[in-house]
């Protein structure tokens, strides 16, 4: 079903028009538990002022039909006033009330309101998730987020199922249109937008808990509860989320001075959930990725709870203070994902924290930033299609880094001022960049419109450098930047700090001489003692402001051979990222990259760092590297992996290793060991040793396992660990599935063993991603022609599809060209977006002595482009980004 068209204009019109009171919602859900159940009743009574008596404005409305339609007691045609997703509203008095009574259907996409069925019990759980405007799938609504109300909700649902609202539940009464179920009232929320309206139901598993914070009306006890699906009950640890929960709330009352306004937080974990979360308020909900049903990484729990801390932190910014159209978005995502990140590090519950974003959130933005549709942080969206496509690494992460800059030009306490200024002045408001700035400036003593000028309002990345050879110890720093929207310059105020790092007698490279510096125009020279002759020179040291680092040929030598003895982790990090940014931008070998990574990337001590450096490492080994060079690339990588896995028995290396071992290189053995039955006394042999030489010998001696060592350091009990995670299980078999060394039936074999929502996805993608031309022609035509499809079930066909040589894929680029118009036209967004973005023709081959924009796919996605210039600008959008990561691939293939 197509998802809402409206524009920026429209909306505007709109909100000058009328003045949005109270909803009351009332939703029938009894009949959801039927097997064939796709509908559901709904009604929607909504009070509001017109500014101009007689005029007309609309309801926006996706659903299966509209009943009936009251306005200030006339019943209005519904065939006059319907029509499409508006229901017209003529005549309007200075007051009105007006009733629609309809019919929703439940989604299969995630947008509006989800329904699932549980295959290891057959329970049926609904969930709504309505950003940036799906909450007209539910009930009729003025869906933009300056028309915000009180929302009371009334549910009828069976009996013996959980229902939760934003607001709390204030009575319950027999549903007397049934018999069979009970209606439950919910208190009216404050006033919020249609996008953060939640309902919960179903069958769900529950753990109560509570938290008391002192403010300064004396203490707060803000009742805690979390929520996930019966079968996952076991692997809930609802004390720990609660812990982290408790801590966010602490933080951000001292942090905030606003106390939390929302009575209940419930966190609920959800099936087939399209995000990472969203911060309705009271009752927000998460992707269930976030129930741990096998051991959980490091790196897997502190991203679950930066999450928490996200969303918590929408409380404030996005809920209590919403922006008024989506071109100011990142007044709420920019700002939870900077605190999402503070909180972590500033509470102590993960000190790296700003090391995982750096190397994690901000390479989302780098690569984000440097595409053709880059975009300010304050964003220019003209329409609902373009604001769904700008939840992106620039609003996000971009942004988020940019705030730790801006906490470094203007230090956090005049930081937190303007923030608990803003929620004073704006609570239950809608807000735009201005009045941020306004807050900004006063508890800063500074105008900081120059500076929101050159950070928020223009696009692209700047680049920072550190020249030797001053007198003295003097520095040049230098930036250089141009705005790829504007095609102007691009300088930024740039507060940092420089490192000179030595060497001290152990080996290691210290930093003996840090200094602070403000970059405002092109160059600045700073005083760094001991830099001239220093092995490293390293700009941006602490990675407080957004730019890319340019190191000088001595410091890029010293990082190429040795970044593993680098002391400070986030000093690795920043020379890690200079080393990716060189290599996507082809001017540093794919080759070199992945070797330092094979060599180095074990060394670090965070897992988020090192999932990262080998998730980079792959994708430059498997699409930036010329196509006679991949199997010896992959087969370094892959050995480089295994001999973690055996020597440590890391579940974080095992998962970085299954992955790799879908695009080939070798290590068949070990991949059996980690499937194999665990009843099987005989699995893991003699000893780890048995593995070491299997298919991985390798000319790079840093990279090849020595078998005494390998037999020492590690026993057949940890791969016994691994081989009993059942996740770990689906990766492997997904690899071998994808090299197509296992038949359809051992991936049913597996599928009985864990038939359960988590098991079918992974089934689906193993079988999806074994070679040949049938198995993908019919991918292809379940992916493009069954629209019954959920939200998860599509993606996971599509990922194991996407696993395909060039010479397979070529049959199927005139296809897509041929559908994404009608794929765009069809289907909601959401949809529409996994196929557009998920059956691009995958990783190409360049043809050496050609130029990469003489590639087919490249010529032929140009020619749609040419073609179809008035096709929605959201859809067109995708097509130029995976062009551009195409060139990008190929260009890197160009240069060796």
């Amino acid at each position: 079903m197509p998802s809402l068209h409206l524009t920026r204009d429209e909306a505007a019109t709109r909100s000058a028009l009328i003045t949005v009171h109270t909803h009351d919602v009332r939703l029938d859900l009894t009949g959801a538990q039927a097997q064939d159940a796709s509908t559901f009743g709904t009604i929607s009574e909504i009070r509001f002022d017109c500014a101009r008596a007689g005029s007309a404005t609309f309801l926006d409305f996706i659903g299966v039909s509209v009943e009936d339609v009251e306005l200030n007691g006339r019943s209005l045609p519904v065939a006059d006033v319907v029509d499409g997703q508006r229901i017209h509203l003529p005549g309007l008095a200075a007051r009105n009330r007006v009733r629609v009574r309809a019919t929703g259907r439940y989604s299969r996409s995630g947008e509006g309101l989800h329904r699932f069925v549980d295959p290891a019990d057959g329970r049926v759980y609904l969930y709504t998730q309505n950003e940036p405007a799906d909450c007209c799938r539910v009930f009729p609504d003025f869906e933009q987020p300056d028309l915000k109300a009180r929302f009371a909700l009334h549910v009828a649902a069976p009996a013996d199922w959980v229902v939760r609202g934003n607001g709390v539940e204030t009575c319950a009464d027999a549903d007397t249109g049934t018999g069979t179920g009970v209606v439950r009232h919910f208190a009216p929320t404050e006033p919020i937008s249609t996008y953060l309206v939640a309902v919960l139901a179903g069958p769900y598993h529950r753990v109560d808990a509570e938290h008391t914070v002192a403010t300064a009306d004396g203490p707060l006890r803000i009742p805690l509860a979390t929520f996930c699906r019966a079968s996952l009950a076991e692997h809930l640890d609802a004390e720990r989320i609660a812990d982290v929960t408790r801590a966010g709330l602490d933080h951000y009352h001292e942090r905030f001075g606003f106390p939390y306004p929302f009575g209940k937080y419930d966190q609920a974990f959800v099936p087939e959930y399209n995000l990472g979360a969203m911060e309705n308020p009271g009752l927000v909900t998460f992707t269930e990725a976030f129930v741990f049903r096998t051991e959980a990484t490091d790196a897997q729990y502190q991203a679950r709870a930066n999450v928490i801390m996200h969303e918590m932190a929408h409380m404030w910014f996005g809920d209590l203070v919403t922006m008024r159209w989506w071109d100011d978005l990142w007044l709420k995502e920019s700002f939870a994902d900077f605190m999402g990140s503070a909180v972590l590090a500033d509470t102590g519950l993960y000190p790296g924290a700003w090391v995982t974003f750096a190397n994690r959130r901000k390479a989302w933005a780098y690569v984000q930033d440097a595409l053709p549709t880059t975009h300010p942080i304050v964003a220019d969206i003209v329409d609902l299609d373009a604001a769904k496509q700008n939840f992106d690494g620039i609003t996000y992460a971009k942004g988020a880094a940019v705030l730790k800059q801006l906490v470094a030009f203007v230090g956090r306490d005049a930081f937190d001022a303007a923030a608990r200024a803003y929620f004073r002045a704006h609570a239950w408001g809608n807000t735009t960049l201005a009045d941020f700035l306004a807050a900004l400036s006063t508890a800063s003593g500074r105008d900081m419109r120059a500076w929101a000028a050159a950070w928020l309002q223009t696009a692209g990345i700047s680049t920072v450098s550190a020249e030797r050879g001053g007198p003295g110890d003097t520095v040049r720093l230098r930036q250089s930047g141009a705005d790829p929207v504007s095609g102007g310059p691009a300088l930024r105020p740039h507060a940092l700090v420089v490192g000179a790092y030595r060497q001290d007698p152990d080996g290691r490279l210290r930093a003996a001489a840090r200094v602070s510096a403000e970059l405002v125009g092109s160059s600045v020279d700073v005083a760094v003692p001991g830099s001239v002759d220093a092995p490293l020179l390293l700009p941006n040291d602490g990675d407080l402001t957004y730019a890319t680092v340019a190191l000088d040929p001595v410091s890029l030598a010293t990082v190429l051979d040795r970044v593993e003895d680098i002391e400070d982790e986030m000093a690795r990090t920043v020379c890690w990222s200079a080393l990716w940014a060189m290599t996507r931008d082809a001017r540093l070998p794919a080759d070199r990259y992945v070797r330092t990574v094979a060599r180095a990337g074990a060394a670090e001590t965070d897992d988020g760092v090192r999932q990262m450096l080998f998730s980079q490492a792959l994708t430059a080994a498997t699409r930036y590297t010329p196509p006679a060079g991949r199997p010896a690339l992959l087969k370094v990588l892959l050995d480089a992996l295994a001999e973690q896995v055996l020597s440590t028995g890391s579940l974080t290396f095992a998962r970085l290793f299954a992955v790799a071992a879908a695009h080939g290189g070798g290590q068949e053995e070990l991949l059996e060991a980690l499937v194999r039955p665990i009843s099987d006394s005989s699995t893991f042999g003699d000893s780890v040793s048995d593995f070491s030489t299997s298919g991985s010998s390798t000319s790079d001696s840093s990279t090849s396992g020595d078998p005494t060592a390998l037999a020492s350091s590690g026993d057949s009990t940890a791969l016994a660990s691994l081989a009993g995670n059942q996740d770990l299980r689906w990766s492997v078999l997904l690899a071998l599935a994808a090299r197509g060394a296992i038949s359809a039936d051992r991936i049913e074999a597996e599928l009985a063993r864990d038939d359960t929502a988590d098991g079918r996805r992974h089934a689906l993608t193993a079988r999806s991603a074994r070679p040949g031309p049938a198995v993908k022609q019919e991918v292809w035509d379940s992916v493009t022609g069954d629209e019954g499809l959920s939200n998860d079930l599509l993606s996971a066909s599509v990922r194991g599809f996407a696993l395909i040589d060039a010479v397979t894929a070529e049959p199927f680029v005139e296809p897509y060209f041929a559908s994404v118009a009608d794929w765009w036209s069809d289907r909601s967004i959401e949809m529409a977006t996994r196929l557009v973005r998920g059956l691009y023709p995958p990783v190409q081959d360049l043809t050496p002595g050609t130029d990469p924009e003489d590639h087919p796919v490249a010529v032929r996605t140009q020619a749609w482009l040419d073609a179809n210039p008035e096709a929605p600008a959201a859809l067109r959008r995708i097509l130029i980004e995976e062009q551009d990561s195409l060139l990008r691939a190929l260009r890197a293939q160009a240069a060796g």
